[in-house]
């Protein structure tokens, strides 16, 4: 069941960032975001008060509930969405590619969990696997400007980095978190701290924007990505780390790139190469490597 929800968690990841691109074209990105916190809220009300059997929060775990949403919510949009701007779709791909690897590393450093040869054997895997699948969504511009060397590229692809090393503290942070608080709870209050932190530049977006112009489906896919973004996949993330160690759990990092591509290929067309064929086996020959059971 663990497995279950961390897997349904970054698929769901991948299907609203591959669905969220109209919503980009019609809002500024710190509105929608400041939107996505604000809707999630809403839909999480019951969710705040603390359960009678719940102790009370230490102040590290109010410390750590501010840095689960600092580094996974707020600078991990950022660092993305910028580096984005500046870098090839291709570099940023690969770079991705190491967060299973960056998990596995600060689960070692911090939460000392001890990382035996099918987990390894399955970060690898997963690296490969999406390095593999990035490669092959090159375009005839992007090969441009790699080759044209633009200087920009290097601060981009820093960037993207350093959103690797927030999605990889989100994920170490949320197994400490799990020991403290309800899974329920953790994702209301961190996303609490996601809409504090959103609101200076979502309400001078808002007093800026024309909210006419945006059409009635594009409201319906706000208040989808909102509720998968904000809760469905907080929600599962957590409920899995709760019994899975969190290097493990950073394996499932590989479904948000594969379900990402198979919402392009089954819902917008998008054709299918056998380089990512292989790309896909690949990662998934890791996920089976790191989640099968052993004897005991």
């Amino acid at each position: 069941m663990a497995y279950l929800c961390l897997g349904l968690s970054m698929s769901l990841v991948g299907s609203y960032v591959a669905l969220s691109k109209p919503l980009v074209l019609v809002l500024p990105v710190f509105l929608l975001a400041w939107m996505r916190f604000g809707l999630g809220a809403l839909a999480m009300l019951h969710w705040l008060p603390k359960p009678a059997d719940e102790p009370a929060m230490t102040t590290q775990t109010k410390r750590l509930l501010f840095l689960e949403s600092f580094l996974g919510n707020f600078l991990f949009t950022i660092c993305m969405l910028f580096g984005l701007s500046l870098t090839s779709a291709v570099s940023a791909g690969v770079i991705m590619a190491a967060i299973p690897a960056v998990v596995a590393l600060l689960s070692w450093a911090f939460l000392r969990e001890r990382i035996d040869w099918r987990v390894g054997s399955g970060v690898a895997c997963a690296a490969l696997g999406i390095a593999l699948l990035s490669l092959t969504k090159a375009t005839p511009s992007e090969a441009t400007a790699q080759a044209a060397g633009n200087s920009s590229a290097l601060w981009g692809n820093l960037l993207v980095f350093a959103a690797v090393l927030c999605e990889a503290a989100y994920a170490v942070i949320g197994k400490k978190l799990t020991g403290a608080l309800g899974p329920k709870r953790i994702t209301a209050l961190i996303n609490l701290w996601g809409l504090a932190l959103m609101t200076p530049m979502g309400l001078y977006g808002a007093l800026r924007f024309d909210f006419s112009v945006v059409p009635w489906n594009i409201w319906g896919l706000l208040l989808f990505y909102a509720l998968a973004a904000s809760v469905w996949t907080v929600w599962l993330w957590m409920t899995g780390l709760k019994s899975v160690p969190a290097a493990q759990g950073g394996v499932f990092t590989v479904m948000l790139p594969i379900s990402a591509a198979l919402v392009g290929v089954l819902v917008l067309g998008e054709p299918v190469s056998a380089t990512q064929g292989l790309a896909f086996a690949i990662a998934l020959v890791g996920l089976v490597l790191a989640t099968l059971p052993t004897r005991s």
